[in-house]
């Protein structure tokens, strides 16, 4: 059986009395694309944000790589990547420029950075668009690059947030393959998506997280078996099935940002 490679245990984030991550504890096989699921405000993204070190827990632990993701928050650091679902570029500069940019935050040389980039910027079809600045690229194109962004520094660990939102058929599926390839080569992956068909594609197993706590976790075959009612039933109705059908528009309102932005600075970098 597989090392894990991440650890949760207890985790807990509360906002004054509203507890948006709420005692959870899962585990993540070390070369396993891990779908974590759930409805709008149910604590996907506080989740996301205490393992990549941007957020304090307010009690539990977690551990990526076996490195506390408080005491020892540099080491986690140099071992993971963050797609967010805000893109991380800056509009103004080239793609190559971004790329030059945050491969130095990370200390690393000129010609490593370019290196680097080569493989993925291919893989990606992008090319030829390496002089050109972002604010005139399409949301696939940036995404494309935001995906290099965050593969600069060989992480063990990569954090998909909402990878295809909002793109067209022919780029989230180039994002979908690459995804995979990526973890044929070894790299970890945790993947958020509002897209069943999408998580039932690429997971190897997923966890539904509802009002802050896990609900399920397990293979999405073995999570079929909670549908009874359909003779064929897709991850969506596994999900509808565990979350309900209740619209969570609301939910998100909850929570507040607490004021916590990422800011591409050496204090605060995430890979």
């Amino acid at each position: 059986m597989a090392d894990n490679i991440i650890e949760v245990k207890n985790l807990t984030k509360k906002f004054k009395s509203f507890a948006a991550v709420d005692n959870i504890s899962f585990e993540i096989k070390k070369g396993e694309i891990f779908g974590f699921l759930g409805p709008n405000g149910a604590g996907k993204s506080t989740t996301i944000r205490m393992l990549v070190t941007l957020l304090r827990p307010t009690s539990g632990e977690a551990k990526l790589d076996k490195y506390d993701i408080v005491r020892d928050q540099d080491e986690v650091r140099k071992h993971i990547g963050l797609v967010a679902e805000k893109i991380i570029l800056y509009p103004h500069l080239t793609a190559r420029e971004n790329l030059q940019f945050f491969g130095q935050l990370f200390h690393l040389s000129k010609d490593e950075i370019d290196k680097r980039a080569s493989r993925w910027i291919d893989e990606l079809h992008m090319t030829e668009w390496l002089n050109s600045r972002v604010e005139t690229f399409s949301t696939g194109m940036k995404q494309r690059i935001n995906i290099v962004r965050a593969l600069l520094t060989e992480p063990d660990i990569l954090f998909l947030d909402e990878p295809t939102l909002g793109l067209d058929p022919q780029t989230t599926h180039l994002i979908r393959k690459f995804i995979r390839e990526l973890n044929n080569r070894g790299i970890t992956v945790l993947l958020t998506t509002h897209d069943m068909l999408e998580a039932e594609e690429l997971s190897d197993r997923v966890a539904i997280i509802d009002h802050g706590k896990i609900a399920a976790c397990d293979t999405v075959a073995n999570l079929k078996k909670v549908v009874t009612n359909k003779e064929n039933p897709t991850l969506e109705d596994v999900f509808l099935k565990i979350t309900g059908t209740e619209i969570r528009d609301a939910a998100t309102k909850a929570a507040p940002s607490g004021g916590h932005h990422f800011r591409p600075s050496p204090q605060n970098r995430v890979r």
